[in-house]
């Protein structure tokens, strides 16, 4: 079955860097659709980024600068590398992917949670001051 599994999170300091990792199995890695969310509790989960089967990535407004999304197919990972780091960064980071819907490949951009299919079990930011 489809699993992914995040690594990556923990404490850092403002103003710094990281690299979120989310490692896939159990489906044809490259050719699903693949995102990445976030949240804070007490609030919705928030859309930071998008990544299709070709490349082809989309960010939310709010992380456009800062936030870069990539993914190794030979690795079956995808990545989310944060520069920049602010307090408001703290939050759960999840990936989620989605199969592909015509073609065989991922190619119309996602950003509602409700148009992926599998989660991660998501990993813990902390940004201190």
């Amino acid at each position: 079955q489809v699993q992914l599994v995040e690594s990556g999170g923990g404490s850092v300091k403002a103003g710094g860097s990281l690299i979120l990792s989310c490692t896939g199995s159990g489906y044809t890695f490259s050719r699903y659709c693949m995102g990445w969310f976030r949240h804070v509790p007490g609030q919705e989960r928030e859309f930071l980024s998008f990544i299709g089967s070709t490349g082809t990535t989309t960010y939310a407004d709010s992380v456009k600068g800062r936030f870069t999304i990539s993914k190794d197919n030979d690795k079956n990972t995808l990545y989310l590398q944060i520069d920049s780091l602010k307090s408001a960064d703290t939050a759960i980071y999840y990936c989620a992917a989605d199969p592909p819907r015509l073609g065989g490949w991922c190619s119309a951009p996602r950003s509602d949670q409700t148009e992926y299919q599998y989660w991660g079990q998501g990993t813990q930011v902390t940004v201190s001051s």
